[in-house]
């Protein structure tokens, strides 16, 4: 049972206006104390008050008591939108804990939430998702699983997986009677079990993306136009632009968005052989960057035939989700250009169909119900564990393995999940979320 109270300012502090949130069980009191008005008297209203310390005045605001259960944590809130003068806040903040309530540790509200049962803990962690989402179609996918599209999708294969369990439970107490039944309707309802993990997994490959974006890696000999090609694609003059080759030395990544999907785009020093020592530090980023990427946008020159540096690079990215592109396509062609698409940084040809690409290519997945990597294994696991169920020489080995694929669907809802799970789950939000 929670019984301390917790504070915390729930805005960034610095704007016009701050709201601090107050959450536990002494928040009427609080209020009472704090505040120049009853404010508990009319429950879900905001009214003028001012805030007291003793008979000192620390700022107008609004205030409203928010009586539990039918609050974001489950229990008695107090919110207070104040001045976001950095002082004006931090003197509420002091006021707040001479009254005995305490600073909250980060995602706390959220935390207390969940363990109120004001959501389960898939639709918890998407609170972060909202909060975090840098790109339309990621906002969507979290709000979708806020409102619960990936529980409901878990609970339907939860039904089955208990119903199997409860026919074994049935054969193993009435042998004679519906063993013979059990054992043949098992494989089907494990099955259908496992094709709806495998639709979840699927989904959650093509909806990642949506929550952790899109690294794409420009790489190509040295100038052949990739330092213009990133700033054509951010629509400014990011990266400096040379004629000299080797100008880019270093990797520089910046983030945008293609049709609402986030996208990091990494622009990378020319991959040549070098006996530069800076220039080859910034070649094996280079290549760093090449192994992390989600696409590869290989940039060959336009305007002159393949080099045998050009050929590398093909051998070296042949392996890779790529893009092979012609770029400075703006000049005069070459008749012998290779590549799948041109582009041009200066006019802009190209881009649109480069973006779309770019995102075709990554496999991105709008309307994914499930964009978490935790949720992904969980949901591995658990289609692992009816493997081994269907092939179990027993019943009761069968009703094991399916008590652990529950087990691992439950850790997506937090309905089973060890506590140092939640711990780690709340520990990267935001303080006063």
């Amino acid at each position: 049972m929670i019984t301390d109270t917790i504070y915390a300012p729930s805005t960034a502090i610095g704007g016009a206006i701050a709201l601090i949130r107050v959450s536990g069980p002494e928040c009427r009191r609080i209020a009472g104390e704090i505040l120049s008005r009853d404010v508990a008297e009319t429950p879900r209203m905001q009214r003028f008050v001012r805030v007291l310390d003793a008979d000192r005045v620390l700022d107008d605001a609004m205030a409203c008591f928010l009586p539990g259960p039918m609050t974001y944590t489950g229990e008695d809130m107090l919110e207070i939108g104040c001045h976001g003068g950095s002082r004006t806040v931090a003197r509420i903040l002091s006021r707040l804990a001479k009254t005995g309530a305490r600073p909250a540790e980060p995602g706390e509200f959220t935390k207390r939430a969940f363990l109120n049962g004001k959501m389960d803990l898939s639709e918890a962690e998407a609170v972060m998702d909202v909060v975090s989402a840098r790109a339309e179609e990621s906002l969507k996918a979290a709000l979708d699983q806020l409102h619960g599209s990936l529980s409901r999708r878990v609970n339907q294969i939860e039904e089955l997986l208990l119903d199997a369990l409860s026919a074994i439970d049935a054969a193993v107490d009435y042998p004679d009677e519906v063993e013979e039944d059990v054992t043949l309707a098992l494989p089907e309802s494990l099955l259908a079990a496992r094709r709806q993990i495998d639709a979840l997994i699927e989904e959650g490959r093509g909806g990642r993306p949506l929550r952790e974006g899109v690294y794409v890696a420009l790489v190509g000999r040295p100038n052949v136009g990739k330092s213009s090609l990133l700033n054509a694609l951010l629509g400014t003059d990011r990266a400096i632009v040379t004629d000299l080759p080797g100008t880019t030395r270093d990797t520089l990544d910046e983030e945008t968005a293609f049709f609402g999907v986030p996208v990091r785009l990494v622009d990378t020093a020319g991959i040549r052989e070098s006996g530069d020592l800076v220039e080859k530090i910034g070649i094996d980023r280079a290549r760093a960057a090449l192994d992390r990427a989600d696409v590869v946008a290989v940039l060959l020159d336009g305007t002159a035939p393949l080099t045998q540096e050009d050929e590398r690079l093909l051998l070296l990215t042949a392996q890779r989700p790529r893009l092979v592109l012609r770029s400075k396509g703006d000049l005069i062609q070459c008749a012998d250009a290779f590549g799948e698409l041109t582009v041009s940084a200066k006019t802009g040809d190209g881009l649109e169909e480069l973006k779309r690409r770019i995102v075709t290519l990554a496999g991105v997945r709008e309307g994914a119900a499930i964009t978490n990597e935790r949720h992904i294994k969980a949901l591995e696991n658990a289609r692992d564990a009816l493997i081994h169920a269907d092939a179990a020489a027993e019943l009761t080995l069968s009703a094991t393995d399916i008590r652990e694929a529950l087990h691992q669907l439950g850790a997506i809802t937090g309905r089973d999940v060890d506590a140092s799970v939640i711990d780690r789950i709340f520990s990267r939000f935001c303080v006063g979320k």
